[in-house]
Formats: C-alpha cells, sequence, structure tokens
C-alpha cells in the first residue's frame, strides 16, 4: 500500500507543529508506526547501536532524552517534503543533566530525516551540527 502525497505532508506539518508545541510523545504515539526505525548518528549515552528498533525503543529514548536535558529554547523548521521522505530542521539550547557537558549550557542543531509508508512514520534519521 502507497501513501498519497496529500496525507505525506499532512504527516509531516503534524509532525512540525506537535514538535513546535513541545508535544514529542503525542507525535511518536500518534505518527509513528509500530515498527519505526530510529537511526542517530553516533549512538546514544549506554546504547550499544545508533538504532531503535520499535515503537517502544523510541519512545524510552525520546523520554529519556528530555529527562536528562533541560530545554532553554528551540526552533522547529519545515517541513521539506520530497516523495516519501520530509526533513525537519531542529535547533535546541539545552544543559545537560547528566554526563561529561552535565551543567554546560550548549545549542546545537539537529536535521531529521523522516521516511513515510502507509500514512506513518517508518524511519526516522538524525544529522547534528554544532554551534
Amino acid at each position: 500500500m502507497t501513501t498519497s502525497t496529500e496525507t505525506q505532508l499532512a504527516v509531516a506539518q503534524e509532525l512540525v507543529e506537535l514538535c513546535r508545541k513541545g508535544e514529542n510523545l503525542a507525535a511518536l504515539e500518534t505518527l509513528y508506526s509500530p515498527e519505526i526505525v530510529s537511526v542517530e548518528a553516533e549512538p546514544m549515552p549506554g546504547a550499544e547501536s545508533r538504532e531503535s528498533v520499535g515503537l517502544e525503543a523510541v519512545i524510552a529514548k525520546n523520554k529519556w532524552w528530555f529527562e536528562n536535558h533541560e530545554l532553554h529554547g528551540g526552533t522547529v523548521e519545515g517541513p521539506f517534503p520530497h516523495d516519501d521522505r520530509f526533513i525537519v530542521m531542529m535547533s535546541y539550547d539545552v544543559t545537560p543533566k547528566a554526563g561529561p557537558l552535565a551543567g554546560q549550557r550548549m545549542t546545537f542543531a539537529e536535521a531529521g530525516l523522516y521516511t513515510i509508508a502507509d500514512g506513518k512514520i517508518v524511519r526516522e534519521e538524525f544529522f547534528y551540527g554544532g554551534k
């Protein structure tokens, strides 16, 4: 089954809107496939792999991130659609609560490349940049 361009754009726009509102977990629960594959640029602290497979693992990864960072602000730009994929540009102003950078406020940029199938996000890949 394929997803129409209209549906793909609606999913992309909804993801951006929910992220702008800080409702990232709601986005995961409503827009993501149960078989989602999430790929980071490098493994998360304590993780053996860059990949998280399955909705439960991706939700756990997101909860960990929000629990371990104080978020001072950020922006979400996009979506930038292309066929069954789209990019979202994000920037964050955060202070890590744990790890080697704990207590050091920093900003960073991130691009997310998302793939849609059957009306759900089935893959996300993240690319990072620093400031």
